[in-house]
């Protein structure tokens, strides 16, 4: 159940009678807040149906909740195509089909002759080399036909494509067309005088170029209607050969189709050189031999199968969110489509499942599957003459072969991007089996953009320079097999590299899917540099990111020498403490902000050594916001040491107080409540010592005075620490006869660490003040029942009755709540080690934004403490950039009006608790706070958002600025990484903005 459940709860407990509260009391729900639905009783007790009970069974049986049916359900009448539409786009078609029939032939010319062609229209692909045999001549095409999703019913919104075959007549092909790309030019030039004709005519909004999937040999033409249905759908055209053109033993994996004399622009070939295979250049041509032969195998998969267009759609939704779908090398909605039908070959899923278990099944199958290990074959009968899977394997990273046993459907896919999906599979089904998690919501709502998904992701600027990476490593083969396209070509090398070198410290290494826009019909077929920059992530272990040593083989390995290749001068001779020599790397780093950027280290190096990228091609996004939070006046550190420094002296002086002997009651616990005691505090404190030039001494009563004529001296912030004594029948019972006991103690506290361990002490009624190591802590003395005396209320009838007041409130606060906060936060640091950092950070934009007055430090804390605990569909982040950035993300979209925040610390609150949590949160949410966050020890009353903040500082965080805050917080790549870093206005803007306002004031 969530915040739709339509049950009221119970009451839950009243909330402290003071003045906020009954305000709140009086307040009406918030606009757009749900509201428990009311129910007469006959409509309560009406039994159910034959059909509602067959449904609460499915649904007991597949989902964990009858509100995630009800989502999904609600989720595909969004996305699916709604018959209105469908008969406009019909209509659009038939149009589009009378039109091509019509176009007019041409003469034959030479290919290389394109003078026929008008000045407006220019041919849609690289001609490079633009020498080539062949000639052509456009005749209209045999036959029309709409292939792809759309006949299947599974296209989604909001980008509605209709992919249309036009094949094209076996007349204007010759022997050997096959060869040096002259299959590929004649196909551009048949979509370039179809583009010429159609971009006459009224019907069209706009006529232009694109490549299929990003890649530079298949062009296509993109029609859409004229006028407001511009937007309502995009026909693809995609020219094709017409059938048994070919012979398909010419396009083997091992078969080589372009001539490596002709590409390199020379007179002869070689003697005794022998051809290097092409399978991706052999592929791009299959692909558009068995388009036709494609729509048939789906469609009869799809036959008396509903639930497969739900899956594929749902599917589709899944890697939209995680930006797959798009780009060379993606996992396309038709290959989602293709393995669905594999698993219903292999009866892995069967015809009668839903929607809902297509889409398990399917994840199930790829969180377990490595297709770059052990490929897949949709082939039904063997056939000896076909090649067989190893052959691909040779050819490929990843393998799934379709019908036929010619395609490798994933062709351009590197081994790494299939990782990344594979990755996210699982990450998904562990999400679906977990019943704390709204699965619905991480699946498929949210959406998971590289930057907010990595712990580091660096920028390739300048891509040109992956030329000069072909020629380092030697790519000629892979350049002639991709056409020229050296980004294709480099790509996978560079992603090899890079998992090589950070094999240990990244969980997976991904790259964004190169991508080139549209372009008009006159304007040149844009290059392989316009693919813009690439973009890599890295997603660490944090045990081992930060890790300065990289171990190697022991030297007289044979192991050693690829080593040292591998590092160059990095590399060098250790001896190790086990007596062994070995050869390691040691990268420079002193700070854990320094350890955090290893990594960039390591990128840097490998890329200019193997590759031939210069360091100013790279953008390194790792730690660009953390000199915010940078201490001291080097900077070179972000405080984690300092606060590192805190707790151990904390810690020391725990253990002091838990053996002083001479105390009347013994001391059962120590807690800190100082931010800085859980990681958490933006600028940790500094030890302080005095400068005894500066003062003068007064040794009598053991003082410093500060001189007159010096500096005065600076000022050190106490660290509060509660101390509780144990509990005994000699405490009073009177609040006023406490706070004078808890004053002796203090002295009496104050005298023994004097005496026994010789540190300065100043005892006062509250607290004792005690100076150690440069810091200055403040012991409160607590008494577990003194928060429950100060409930008592005598009734004018003489009576006792309990009730809270606003002092017992505060001491609960101070003496409970307050170190049990402390603690588990102080734990969460140590599982996540960028957990204080990340709230520093939080903490830093919040103030800069003027909020601090608003927002509690606890509060942001707790806010932080959401995204480690509760990440899905993410990891928990392992750098504190990314974690901010979640925590801009949670502020923009959280739905506060409907939902509570449930932070489970500790894991102390069970499936059946949230649920609870959520229906009150429904029945009551007039009378709660704007921010709700719930805890395990504070389920029913937020006491950190209790009186802030407002409904109006929430409105001043409403998703529009935050997500502009957001998205304005990275450079784009070709800016650089300057010394004047854009992303940082974000954390003094506002500031700025506001002062000379404050000084006209003033």
């Amino acid at each position: 159940a969530g915040p739709a459940a339509a049950e009221q709860g119970p009451e839950p407990p009243s909330l402290p009678a003071s003045g906020g509260a009954a305000r709140r009391r009086k307040r009406a729900a918030p606009a757009g807040a749900v509201q428990p639905a009311k129910l007469s009783r006959a409509e309560l007790y009406k039994p159910p149906t034959n059909e509602e009970l067959n449904r609460l069974k499915e649904t007991e049986d597949l989902f964990h909740s009858s509100l995630l049916r009800l989502q999904i359900e609600e989720l595909l009448k969004e996305v699916t195509l709604k018959e209105t539409k469908k008969k406009k786009i019909d209509a659009f078609l038939h149009e589009i089909n009378s039109l091509l029939s019509a176009i007019p032939e041409t003469p034959e010319t030479e290919l290389t002759d394109q003078a026929w062609l008008p000045k407006d229209v220019k041919v849609p692909f690289l001609q490079v080399p633009f020498s080539v045999k062949g000639r052509f001549h456009f005749m209209p095409p045999t036959e029309l036909k709409v292939v792809g999703s759309y006949l299947l019913g599974t296209c989604i919104k909001p980008e509605i494509n209709v992919d249309m075959a036009v094949t094209m007549p076996r007349e204007i092909f010759q022997d050997k067309d096959n060869l040096n790309q002259r299959y590929h030019r004649k196909r551009a030039l048949y979509l370039a005088h179809i583009a010429q004709h159609l971009s006459k005519q009224k019907l069209f909004g706009s006529v232009k170029f694109a490549y299929m999937n990003s890649n530079h040999l298949k062009p296509i033409l993109l029609l859409r209607p004229q006028g407001k249905d511009e937007k309502m759908v995009t026909v693809r055209l995609h020219a094709c050969p017409a059938p048994g053109l070919f012979k398909p033993s010419r396009f083997y994996p091992s078969k080589n189709n372009v001539r490596t004399a002709w590409f390199m622009e020379q007179s002869t070939p070689k003697e005794g050189a022998t051809e290097p295979p092409t399978p991706h250049y052999n592929n791009s041509i299959l692909c558009d031999t068995v388009l036709l032969s494609h729509l048939q195998f789906l469609s009869s998969a799809a036959t008396d199968f509903p639930g497969m267009k739900d899956g594929v759609a749902l599917l589709k939704v899944w890697l939209n969110q995680r930006q797959l779908s798009k780009g060379l090398g993606c996992f396309s909605g038709f290959l989602v489509s293709m393995l669905v039908a594999y698993l219903l070959m292999k009866r892995k899923i069967v015809k009668m499942m839903s929607g809902y278990q297509v889409l398990r099944s399917t994840l199930q199958f790829l969180a377990t599957t490595d297709l770059s290990v052990t490929g897949i074959s949709l082939v039904k009968d063997v056939d000896p003459s076909l090649p067989v899977l190893d052959d691909f394997h040779q050819a490929f990273e990843v393998v799934f072969v379709d019908p036929s046993g010619l395609v490798n459907l994933c062709a351009d896919m590197t081994a790494s991007k299939y990782h990344q999906v594979q990755f996210e599979a699982k990450c998904s089904m562990e999400i679906l089996d977990d019943r704390m998690v709204d699965g619905f919501q991480a699946l498929l709502m949210t959406a998971k953009p590289i930057l907010r998904a990595f712990d580091h992701v660096f920028h390739l600027k300048h891509v040109s320079k992956l030329q000069g990476a072909c020629k380092k490593m030697q790519l000629l083969n892979e350049l002639m097999d991709r056409g020229g396209n050296y980004v294709a070509a480099a790509l996978p090398f560079i992603v090899s590299l890079l998992a090589r070198g950070l094999s240990g410290r990244a969980l997976l290494v991904a790259h964004s899917l190169p991508q080139i826009p549209e372009w008009p019909i006159d304007a040149e077929p844009p290059k392989h540099k316009d693919v813009g920059p690439l973009t890599f992530g890295l997603l660490f272990y944090p045990d081992f990111a930060a890790s300065m040593l990289e171990k190697g083989p022991q030297a007289d390995h044979p192991e050693a020498l690829d080593f040292r290749t591998f590092w160059g001068e990095k590399s060098e001779l250790r001896r190790f403490q086990d007596g062994s020599i070995r050869e390691a790397v040691v990268w420079e780093a002193n700070t854990a902000y320094q350890k955090r950027l290893i990594p960039e280290q390591i990128v840097r190096h490998l890329l200019k050594l193997h590759a031939d990228v210069p360091e100013s091609s790279i953008c390194y996004v790792g730690a660009l916001l953390e000199s915010v939070i940078s201490t001291g006046k080097e900077a070179s550190g972000t405080g984690e040491e300092a606060m590192v420094s805190v707790v151990r002296s904390y810690d020391d002086l725990s253990r002091k107080l838990w053996h002083l002997k001479e105390l009347p009651l013994m001391v059962t616990s120590v807690q800190g409540v100082h931010p800085a005691l859980r990681y958490t505090d933006v600028f940790p404190p500094i030890p302080m010592k005095p400068i005894y030039s500066f003062h003068t001494q007064i040794r009598t009563k053991h003082l410093l005075l500060p001189a007159e004529e010096k500096p005065c001296p600076a000022y050190i912030t106490p660290l509060k620490m509660i101390c509780h004594m144990e509990g005994s029948g000699q405490w009073p019972q009177d609040k006023d006869a406490i706070k004078r006991i808890k004053a002796a103690f203090h002295l009496q506290l104050a005298e023994l660490l004097q005496q026994h361990h010789q540190l300065v002490c100043r005892p006062a009624v509250t607290h004792t003040d005690v100076y150690k190591d440069g810091y200055v802590f403040r012991l409160q003395v607590a008494y577990h029942r003194e928060p429950l005396i100060l409930k008592e209320v005598v009734t004018p009838e003489g009576m006792l009755k309990y009730q809270d007041t606003e002092e017992s409130q505060q001491l609960e606060l101070e003496i409970q709540h307050l170190p049990y906060l402390t603690s588990s936060l102080h734990g969460l640091q140590q599982q996540h080690p960028v957990f204080g950092s990340t709230c520093r950070l939080a903490k830093r934009w919040v103030s800069a934004q003027l909020l601090s007055d608003n927002m509690s430090e606890e509060c942001v804390d707790l806010l932080v403490a959401f995204l480690f605990l509760h990440p899905a569909p993410f990891t928990p982040p392992s750098s504190p950039q990314v974690g901010f950035l979640r925590f801009l993300d949670l502020l923009a979209t959280f739905d506060w009006k409907n939902n509570p925040l449930i932070v489970n610390l500790n894991a102390g609150l069970t499936d059946a608790d949230c649920t609870e949590i959520k229906n009150k949160f429904v029945a009551s949410r007039s009378r709660l706070p704007v921010m709700f966050i719930a805890t395990p020890k504070d389920q029913w009353s937020s006491m950190w958002t209790q009186e802030q903040p407002s409904a109006q500082v929430s409105c001043t965080l409403c998703p529009c600025r935050v997500g502009a805050a957001g998205l304005g917080l990275f450079p784009a790549p070709s800016a650089g990484a300057s010394s004047n870093n854009p992303m940082l206005l974000w954390f003094e803007w506002r500031s700025k903005a506001i002062y000379p306002f404050v000084c006209s004031v003033i």
